[in-house]
């Protein structure tokens, strides 16, 4: 290893430990929070876009994204340990075969879409608890408040199995 693989090794090393970037591959909508300076102010602006090609080379590592805007297709090859990303966010985890999806430069429209995969999340338990009914709470649901012959006809309707009504119809 010569001293050029070491010192980059190194400083991706470093670059990694500062910078939190999301795992995403091609075929995933992601948005590229980007500084552009315009004179002396700095300001960011997004790109959002369908990530065609991903290149894994160490520190040289890349990736291209693809938009369509007014009916015209940009696309944009950003290196991935660049000072100029603030941040990247998927948006949609695409389902794709390859990893190289150039053939979407060809393609327009529907026929230019990008199936989502399907992801289990696992559910909060918090969430799960606020919205499950409490045993108690249930059992109330149950009772209804029979204060009139035809509510308490319908209740003990209800009430009464598959056998039991078989028996009152033969009886009829």
């Amino acid at each position: 290893m010569n001293t050029l693989e070491k010192f980059e090794k190194g400083h991706l090393k470093e670059l990694q430990s500062d910078n939190k970037l999301p795992k995403f591959s091609s075929g995933d909508t992601i948005k590229v929070h980007l500084k552009v300076k315009e004179g002396e102010k700095e300001r960011i602006q997004v790109f959002e876009g369908v990530c065609i090609s991903k290149k894994n080379a160490g520190l040289n590592s890349s990736f291209t994204v693809r938009k369509i805007s007014y009916g015209e297709g940009i696309e944009r090859i950003l290196p991935l340990f660049s000072p100029q990303i603030n941040k990247i966010e998927v948006v949609k985890v695409g389902s794709v075969r390859r990893s190289k999806l150039y053939y979407l430069r060809k393609r327009s429209g529907k026929s230019a879409r990008i199936a989502e995969k399907n992801i289990a999340t696992p559910i909060n338990e918090e969430l799960e608890k606020k919205n499950n009914i409490s045993d108690k709470q249930q059992s109330n649901l149950n009772k209804v408040p029979v204060d009139n012959k035809a509510t308490k006809d319908i209740v003990n309707e209800a009430n009464i199995s598959v056998e039991e009504k078989e028996k009152v119809d033969e009886k009829k």
